[in-house]
């Protein structure tokens, strides 16, 4: 990512699924030279209905430009809509880093996901404190995200699955 701020620039995550309900992982910050701990539990998958949502629990380092060691827990809850090419999630984040800040420690993030065909997708978000853009471009096994961080910075994300 293009900032001012080191720890943003690299990040590296490696997640592994070990159950259908439960992934773990590490996130690798180079600059600073921090590991943290990456958790997802899947409450709840979205089902056939129409009206039952995703939700799910889980911990990751704080927000973009947050500083080392600071980590956020979050609740999810997420939804396709099923007559759009649209889904929207939701999110009480616990944040480690706004205690810090002086603000309160949870905030509520948010986006929306838009998709044109089967692999190109527009996500504007929340992130609890200041709005991202991201412009994806998701295959099988391979994603490629063109990001407009704090709506002032450009940066790129790339995932593979294997």
């Amino acid at each position: 990512m293009d900032t001012e701020k080191e720890r943003p620039r690299w990040r590296f995550t490696l997640n592994c699924r070990i159950h259908q309900k439960l992934q773990f992982g590490v996130e690798y910050n180079p600059v600073v030279k921090e590991v943290s701990p990456l958790l997802s539990l899947f409450l709840m998958t979205e089902g056939e209905s129409v009206w039952r949502p995703a939700l799910f629990l889980g911990t990751s380092s704080d927000r973009i430009g947050s500083p080392p060691g600071k980590q956020a827990y979050f609740l999810t809850v997420s939804k396709g809509l099923p007559t759009l090419p649209v889904s929207v999630y939701a999110t009480l984040n616990y944040s480690e880093w706004n205690r810090e800040l002086g603000k309160l420690n949870v905030n509520i993030p948010f986006g929306i996901t838009v998709n044109f065909g089967q692999y190109l997708s527009v996500r504007p978000m929340y992130d609890g404190d200041r709005s991202h853009l991201m412009l994806n471009y998701f295959a099988d096994h391979y994603g490629v995200s063109l990001m407009y961080i704090w709506l002032e910075r450009g940066g790129i994300s790339t995932s593979v699955q294997f």
